[in-house]
């Protein structure tokens, strides 16, 4: 990515590369409505993508060593992960309201309207994690029946996702409280939180699962303990960061006052954005539904691929929040065309380094399965679908720059009803079809993901260009 040499800077300010790397990991001062374009994005990108290396690392700590227990064990992670999915549907429709809402008030210069959004942030944090975690507590096995569990994994999968949807708080204010920093420009804090969150649970969860030293011997169970302290950790150091840390904005008791009509812009902004991401996630559990009816093994092999896609394109979110928070920071200073320059420039980078990544994926997508499980069946379903999915990797880091940039407009009815035709009305009647029908089995489903996704890609740079997005007021 460019720095954007050329462009004037200031000259007291060592603009080297090195300098500005690090810079960006330890946190940068600077105003992005200023910058030049490209050196802004870096310092928003970098630590916004070391954030998501480290959470693609989480989200195959708990498959690699669940693997070990076996096929029923990896399916009662992979099961629990698709009704999970709808509380990060949750959290991340709450996330992009708050991104949006701060990074508008950082650019209008206005620090105490971003300090009354974050308290409100919380408030609706709170209300909805607190709904979410007595259904899930009560509904577990209900939920894993729905799915098409086999009795085995509903025995082994009952507590595991308990703990996983009655602990969503942890979850939900990992998010949000990260989602205040992005906006804020402050992506340096949010990428310490969640090394700290990760880290804890690479430790642990290993403790937990198989009994090392002092620690009980859970089995599958204990991979949601570990998850749920280490988050939880995270969740503890962010709190304390945003009351007594350094920042570009300060809470103080008055900005806990509550606001009715603040905290009824910040509900429909993010009830949109929750509904978005609904839309998008309930759709994984649809085809992870599909692929259930060729048994554990096929769901298994799918469940390990979609966490190794997660791993790889997770990073690529850190990018495109880097470009969502120059959208909304610029549309606040009065700079539509900066906002929009950002966004191309981060799409067509997404796009290239993650068109060679699917390259690579055709050559290695046995060797990657492998090493998460030694089932045979398992590991030819696992690498065919990341083969296959691997096929729409560069459009895949094209469109999740364009929907992300729309979020950070605070237009998040763009990508909803996108999400709706592409994911409900147009991939799941595919999957079923290749699946069933034209009798491809699991692979069908693979192949659906690919094209959806890659059509999802075209459809948001064509409305993006639009350009409607620009007079959204948030």
């Amino acid at each position: 990515m460019s720095f954007d040499a050329h462009e004037p800077s200031d000259a007291a300010v060592d603009n080297s590369f090195w300098s500005i790397a690090r810079e960006a990991v330890r946190g940068s001062g600077r105003d992005f409505t200023l910058e030049p374009i490209g050196r802004s994005l870096f310092l928003l990108a970098v630590p916004m993508i070391l954030e998501m290396v480290m959470e693609s690392v989480f989200a195959l700590v708990d498959v690699f060593f669940v693997g070990r227990l076996g096929p029923d064990a990896v399916a009662v992670v992979i099961l629990t992960e698709s009704i999970m999915a709808l509380v990060y549907a949750v959290a991340f429709g709450l996330a992009i309201g708050a991104t949006a809402t701060v990074a508008r008030r950082i650019g209008e210069h206005d620090p105490e309207g971003a300090a009354k959004t974050a308290t409100h942030v919380i408030y609706l944090g709170v209300i909805v994690s607190l709904i979410m975690g007595a259904a899930g507590v009560v509904l577990a096995p209900t939920l894993l029946n729905a799915l098409g569990a086999e009795p085995p994994v509903i025995a082994m999968g009952t507590t595991f996702m308990r703990i996983m949807l009655g602990g969503n708080a942890v979850v939900v204010f990992l998010f949000l409280l990260n989602a205040i920093f992005r906006g804020a420009g402050d992506a340096a804090i949010a990428m310490r939180v969640l090394w700290l969150a990760n880290a804890l649970n690479i430790i642990l969860g290993p403790c937990f699962i198989f009994g090392l030293l002092f620690f009980p011997q859970l089995g599958v169970t204990g991979a949601a303990v570990g998850t749920t302290i280490g988050r939880g950790s995270g969740v503890l150091f962010a709190f304390w960061y945003l009351f007594r840390g350094e920042k570009r904005f300060h809470i103080q008791p008055e900005n806990w006052r509550l606001d009715v009509s603040m905290l009824w812009r910040l509900v429909r902004l993010s009830s949109t954005a929750i509904l978005q991401f609904l839309i998008g996630t309930a759709s994984w559990s649809a085809l992870v539904r599909v692929v259930a009816g060729f048994g554990s093994e096929a769901v298994a092999g799918y469940g390990i691929a979609l966490r190794m896609v997660v791993f790889l394109l997770l990073p690529s979110l850190g990018l495109s929040n880097a470009a969502a928070t120059m959208v909304g920071q610029n549309l606040g200073a009065g700079k539509p065309e900066r906002s929009e320059s950002a966004v191309w420039r981060a799409a067509f980078f997404n796009a290239a380094i993650y068109g060679a990544v699917g390259i690579a994926l055709l050559f290695v997508s046995g060797n990657v399965v492998h090493f998460f499980s030694h089932d045979d069946i398992v590991i030819s379903y696992g690498s065919d679908a990341l083969r296959i999915i691997g096929y729409g990797f560069l459009f895949y880091g094209f469109g999740m720059v364009m929907e992300t940039a729309f979020n950070g407009a605070g237009d998040t009815w763009t990508p909803t009803w996108i999400n709706l035709f592409i994911f409900w009305i147009f991939e799941i009647p595919l999957a079923y079809l290749l699946a069933y029908r034209f009798e491809m089995g699991p692979r069908g489903v693979f192949w659906a993901i690919t094209i959806a996704f890659s059509v999802l890609a075209v459809v948001s740079a064509l409305l993006f260009r639009q350009g409607k997005w620009k007079l959204k007021k948030v």
